[in-house]
């Protein structure tokens, strides 16, 4: 374990993620100055953190040896956004002399490093403006730096046509799955298990969306996403009757893009498709995250590669002309060869677009014990294979469009969603950049309501499907607070 002592607690979060960023396969503990007296593991570094209005120290130690003192002098009148980046460049500086390492996002540990970019276009900033103020604020790596500045441009020409402020756009979540992957930590719960709850779900699904065509009959519905969870665990008939809803209770005329993720091979038919086609969904996912089937057996994906070629091929027997597929780099064992196999296996199918994830251990996941048990050097991200994924995506006339981060990112990479012109996902670049409200409906997600001067208010679901459907008028009341004036 690597301990951190601060003496202000005011950015823990940030010093513990980028003390994490260094050091993945470590624990860190930050704690406030006198508040605990432990110490780091042998051999490993103990940080002293000292936040003054004039001065930032940091001492790194080592079995008691200190190694290295580094301090940036301040002014006294720096606002908290700037004293942190003073802190974060610090704090880099100093985990970088000591690990010889750098970190291809520099200091930021965010999840939208594409919002920087795009707020400053907004302002009026130039190109070079942008790129260096990347370079020289975060220390983001050349690469970096360009892949957020195009990836922002980009998002900027998208959504010239939304409606941020008499728009919206809705999402509804489907939290059931055939099988519990082992990196998934979103609401999810097995369909073996919850079929009975399933026809109260979407009695419940349906109340939320009264609440919207009450509260937002007179706003334009620019994008609808439905999620989860995996939606065509759902019965053809339940995917009907749900989708039928919808449309006969909001007014669809304006949406721009309805996506339904079909994900999981095992849980797609040509039934569903076809029921999926006939109510105007226009977008699909077909997700393998690799095609290697040791990996896919590994990581608790019960179908074969050969079932997700099936699915696809089938999608487009059935019409779609706008399919996107998720690969996830990083997945315990694979090796570059593996990743190699996976991008060939995708470029033969050619979807319209690819969401290459870099693995996010999450705790509340199963991975997080199978690496307690396996070690995280199982896990092997590299640049390289990143790279290999863009050149793939390339080949196929793609462009990145989107791009966001998680926490404990295998190799400190990004996700990025490459699309071919004209099949970019629109709700993909609302959710991250944040700039139109979104309703979300269905146990475990969350609306955000986006105000004029950009400032931003949330309201959440609970997690628990039956509580969800016991407590849907409070669910709807939490909106109803939300959106009060």
């Amino acid at each position: 374990m690597i301990t951190v002592k601060c003496s202000e607690d005011q950015f823990a979060y940030d010093i513990h993620s980028l003390v994490k960023a260094f050091y993945p396969a470590e624990d860190v503990k930050v704690f406030l100055e006198g508040e605990k007296d432990i110490s780091s593991d042998r051999d490993l570094p103990e940080l002293f953190i000292l936040l003054g209005k004039q001065k930032i120290e940091i001492t790194l130690q080592v079995n008691q040896n200190t190694i290295l003192t580094r301090y940036a002098e301040l002014r006294g009148k720096e606002e908290r956004a700037e004293y942190k980046n003073v802190l974060k460049q610090l704090l880099y500086r100093t985990l970088s002399a000591h690990t010889g390492k750098e970190l291809p996002w520099g200091t930021l540990t965010g999840i939208r490093p594409t919002k920087i970019p795009y707020m400053m276009m907004e302002e009026g900033k130039t190109n070079e403006e942008i790129r260096t103020y990347m370079r020289e604020t975060y220390f983001c790596s050349d690469e970096k730096a360009e892949l957020a500045y195009e990836i922002a441009a980009k998002e900027r020409q998208i959504l010239s046509k939304i409606h941020y402020e008499d728009g919206y756009s809705l999402y509804l979540g489907i939290p059931f799955c055939p099988t519990t992957c082992l990196y998934c930590s979103f609401t999810s719960y097995p369909i073996c298990a919850f079929k009975d709850k399933v026809g109260h779900y979407l009695t419940a699904l349906k109340k939320e969306i009264d609440y919207v065509k009450e509260a937002f009959q007179n706003k334009i519905l620019d994008s609808v996403y439905i999620g989860g969870g995996t939606p065509t665990t759902l019965e053809a008939e339940q995917l009907k009757e749900l989708l039928s809803y919808l449309r006969q209770n909001l007014d669809f005329s304006q949406v721009k893009e309805f996506t339904v993720e079909a994900g999981r091979a095992d849980s797609i038919t040509k039934e569903k498709l076809e029921v999926l086609k006939a109510q105007g969904v226009t977008r699909i996912s077909v997700n393998p995250q690799t095609m290697n089937q040791k990996t896919l057996d590994l990581i608790g994906r019960r179908h074969t590669v050969e079932q997700v070629n099936q699915a696809f091929y089938l999608a487009r027997e059935t019409g779609f002309t706008n399919i996107n597929m998720d690969l996830i780099l990083g997945l315990p064992n694979e090796t570059k060869e593996d990743v190699a196999i996976t991008l060939q296996e995708v470029e033969k199918l050619h979807p319209d677009s690819l969401t290459v994830h870099s693995l996010a251990i999450k705790r509340a996941s199963k991975l997080s014990q199978w690496i307690l048990e396996h070690g995280i050097s199982c896990l092997k991200n590299t640049d390289e294979t990143m790279q290999d994924a863009a050149k793939t995506a390339k080949k196929m006339d793609m462009q990145p469009y989107y791009l966001y981060r998680q926490k404990n990112m295998s190799g400190n990479f990004e996700n990025v969603g490459y699309a071919t012109p004209g099949n970019y996902g629109i709700y993909n670049i609302l959710i991250m950049e944040e700039v139109q409200t979104i309703i979300a409906c269905g146990a475990g997600t969350v609306t955000k309501r986006v105000y004029p001067d950009g400032r931003i208010e949330r309201c959440d679901n609970v997690k628990d499907v039956a509580l969800y459907i016991s407590k849907i008028e409070e669910m709807i009341d939490r909106k109803r607070q939300l959106f009060a004036d």
